[in-house]
């Protein structure tokens, strides 16, 4: 009979031992395994970060100062078998703490081998480098443990004999020095940069005043463009509501003519009935009254004639004895008298003939 066993993913179990005296290990890192009761042995070990603090003081840099060091690492076991092989054959069985030791000792070992051969400036201005350069080193002795090294920084570099202040001082008096001569440089190129700045802002001013200047001529040119084409447009279209109301206006006066023509036709036809009616009536009571008057007037004169005559002849054969004398100048003034008669009757009768032309 046997048991199952079980671990978390930041564990390893490691199951050894077998029927007929087998050596078989098996690792299981985040699940589960059987053991057999009496004859397989179950441990566990941890896959959990452990954070160092490697520290190395008055170690003597390659020049010979004496420096103290101080660095944080971050490592853990591996889980691939055989590494993880390697870690259970060192470790298995020990502590956490007894670990954290054995890896400890071994960083500060490859720590202080490296600071012998470095200088301060080199240890102390490119921690990067120098911390890079201890984990190379270290990483392949205690990956034959098992053991990655996930991280190594430098967190602290200091001196008793004030070797790093000093050095600091120079650097700072450096840096001041170069830092009066950045101003310097940086205020003479701030001026010429200035200068070229505003000839520069003043050369976008001009171009974009130009832009600003065409963009508002082209501007005024296009509403005038436009105010043209729309002058023109509603000059066309007054143009053709005028010539259209004109000929409207003509249609209308054309109607109003041939209605006129037709009114004055009628009227004159009207007009033309009334002067015959008018002729009618005249020729019934002027003319025809005048014709009669006429030949009232020239009976009335043949008449008298004839009475005169008579009356000639009569006082004639009365003073035929008078003398053939008194007889010439009595016909004569009968004939006078006579043509006196004719010429009235001439004289009314051209009367009448005017009044009926009229």
């Amino acid at each position: 009979m046997g048991n199952c066993h079980t671990v978390g993913p930041n564990e390893a179990l490691v199951v050894s031992g077998g029927c007929c005296g087998s050596d078989e290990k098996s690792y299981t890192v985040g699940g589960w395994a059987w053991a057999w009761w009496l004859i397989t042995d179950i441990q566990k070990i941890t896959l959990e970060i452990m954070t160092l603090q490697p520290k190395c003081e008055d170690v003597e840099t390659a020049e010979g100062v004496a420096l103290t060091v101080t660095g944080v690492a971050q490592v853990k076991v591996m889980t691939d078998n055989e590494l993880l092989g390697y870690a259970c054959e060192q470790f298995l069985g020990k502590t956490v703490a007894d670990i954290k030791s054995v890896i400890l000792q071994t960083l500060e070992g490859h720590l202080r081998s490296i600071l012998g051969t470095l200088t301060v400036e080199q240890i102390y201005q490119d921690r990067d480098q120098f911390a890079k350069l201890v984990r190379e080193v270290a990483a392949p002795d205690v990956g034959r443990m098992g053991i990655e090294i996930l991280s190594f920084t430098i967190k602290d570099v200091y001196d008793k004999v004030d070797y790093l202040s000093s050095l600091g001082k120079s650097q700072t008096a450096a840096v001041q020095r170069d830092a009066d001569i950045g101003v310097a440089e940086a205020e003479r190129d701030a001026g010429i940069r200035e200068a070229e700045c505003k000839k520069e802002m003043m050369d976008v001013k001009f171009q974009a005043d130009t832009r600003m200047a065409n963009s508002k001529r082209e501007l005024e040119m296009q509403k005038a463009a436009f105010n043209q084409e729309v002058n023109t447009k509603k000059a066309e279209s007054q143009l053709a509501y005028e010539l259209q109301a004109a000929k409207e206006q003509q249609k209308i006066r054309l109607e109003e003519i041939e209605i006129e023509v037709v009114q004055r036709k009628k009227q004159i036809t009207i007009e033309e009935k009334e002067i015959l009616r008018t002729d009618k009536e005249l020729i019934a009571t002027v003319r025809r009254p005048a014709e009669a008057e006429a030949y009232k007037m020239q009976q009335l004169a043949e008449a008298q004639k004839i009475k005169k005559v008579l009356t000639a002849q009569a006082e004639a054969e009365k003073i035929k004895r008078i003398g053939e004398a008194e007889a010439g100048s009595i016909e004569a003034v009968g004939k006078a008298e006579n043509c006196n008669i004719m010429k009235y009757c001439y004289k009314h009768m051209f009367s009448i003939v005017i009044y009926l032309k009229m």
